[in-house]
C-alpha cells in the first residue's frame, strides 16, 4: 500500500510503502524492495516476536534499515487499520521495533482512521557544535543565518540523532544547499555523529505552524525528506529547551515540512513538561492519504 503521510491530501505529505505482510523475505530482499520503491522508507508488517507488542515492523531507507521512524509509524498505522489488522475504533497499538516496543494512539472518524499520534523515547541532547559559521558554510548560507539566531547548533536524539540548526528566516531555509563533505568535516571534528541535517526557522511557518523547516539525510539516500516524524520529537525537544517555544503551547506545535519541495507536510509535536520543565513525554501526530496499492513480484 502506497501512503502520503503527514497530509490530509493526496500527492502532499511524504510518500511511504507498506509490504503488508513481509513473512518469507531475507533482510537483502527488504533492502531491494525499499532501493526500488525509492520512497525515504518502506515498511515490513511482520508477526509480533515479543510479548507486549501487536506486529513487528521494520523500517527501511533506499540505503539502511533504521530503528524507528516517525512517517514509516504513523502511516503503516493507517495501513494496518485500512486492512483489518488493527480493529475499528481500537485507541492503542504497539509495534515491535528495532528500537524496542513503540506504541500509537488512534482516533477514529466513524469506521475510518483519522488522526495518530507516536509515543518518541525521552531526549538526549548533545554538547553544541562549535563554531556555527562553520556549519554555515557547510550549508552554503552565510554566517548571520545560523549565528543570528543566538541558539546552539546541537545533536539532539529521540531515538534517532538529528543536527539540529536554527537559521534566522525561512528565505534561509529555502536557501540552504548541504556540502556534505563540510557537513562531514563538522560532525568529525565534534565526534559526534547524526542521521541527517534538520534546519528551520521559528520565522514564516504561517498561521497554522510553529516552524519552517527542512531535512537533508544524503548519507542514507535521502537527498530531502518531505516529512520527518522521527526528527520531529526532538526538535519540539530543541524548541522547548532553548525558550523558542514556551511550555504552555509546548503540547501544541506544528512543524511545516516539505513544502520546498511541492510536498507540504504538518507535523503535529506534542512534548509534556513536568513543574520543573523537565521534559517528560514526547509525541508526534499526524495524518495520512491512501494513494495507491499494487503488486511486487521478487
Amino acid at each position: 500500500m502506497h501512503y502520503d503521510v503527514f497530509t490530509d491530501r493526496l500527492f502532499g505529505g511524504n510518500q511511504l510503502a507498506v509490504v503488508l505482510d513481509g513473512r518469507g523475505l531475507t533482510t537483502e530482499t527488504m533492502q531491494a524492495i525499499a532501493k526500488e520503491m525509492n520512497f525515504s522508507e518502506t515498511t515490513f508488517a511482520l508477526p509480533a516476536e515479543n510479548t507486549g507488542s501487536d506486529v513487528r515492523l521494520r523500517i527501511f531507507t533506499p540505503g539502511e534499515e533504521l530503528p524507528t521512524a516517525g512517517h514509516p509509524t504513523i502511516g503503516s498505522t493507517f495501513a494496518l487499520a485500512r486492512c483489518g489488522v488493527i480493529a475499528r475504533g481500537r485507541r492503542n497499538f504497539v509495534f515491535g521495533q528495532n528500537a524496542g516496543p513503540t506504541p500509537v494512539t488512534m482516533t477514529w472518524k466513524g469506521d475510518d482512521l483519522s488522526f495518530v499520534w507516536m509515543t518518541q523515547a525521552l531526549p538526549t541532547f548533545g554538547t553544541p557544535i562549535p563554531d556555527p559559521a562553520r556549519t554555515a558554510a557547510a550549508l552554503s548560507l552565510s554566517p548571520a543565518a545560523v549565528a543570528g539566531t543566538g541558539k546552539p547548533v546541537q545533536i539532539v536524539s529521540c531515538g534517532v540523532p538529528f543536527l539540529f540548526v536554527p537559521l534566522t528566516t525561512r528565505s534561509a531555509v529555502d536557501s540552504v544547499v548541504v556540502d556534505q563533505s563540510g557537513l562531514d568535516a563538522v560532525l568529525r571534528d565534534a565526534k559526534t555523529s547524526a542521521h541527517g541535517v534538520f534546519v528551520f526557522s521559528a520565522q514564516g511557518g504561517g498561521k497554522k505552524a510553529t516552524v519552517y523547516s527542512r531535512m537533508f539525510a544524503p548519507g542514507m539516500g535521502i537527498l530531502e525528506d518531505p516529512a520527518t516524524g522521527i526528527a520531529s520529537g526532538p526538535l519540539g525537544c530543541y524548541l522547548v529547551r532553548h525558550k523558542i517555544v514556551p511550555p504552555a503551547k509546548a503540547e501544541a506545535m506544528v512543524s511545516l515540512q516539505g513544502a520546498k519541495m511541492g510536498r507540504p507536510s504538518h507535523v503535529h509535536i506534542s512534548i509534556g513538561t513536568g513543574k520543573s520543565s523537565d521534559i517528560n513525554s514526547v509525541r508526534v501526530g499526524g495524518e495520512a492519504v491512501l494513494a495507491g496499492e499494487g503488486t511486487l513480484y521478487v
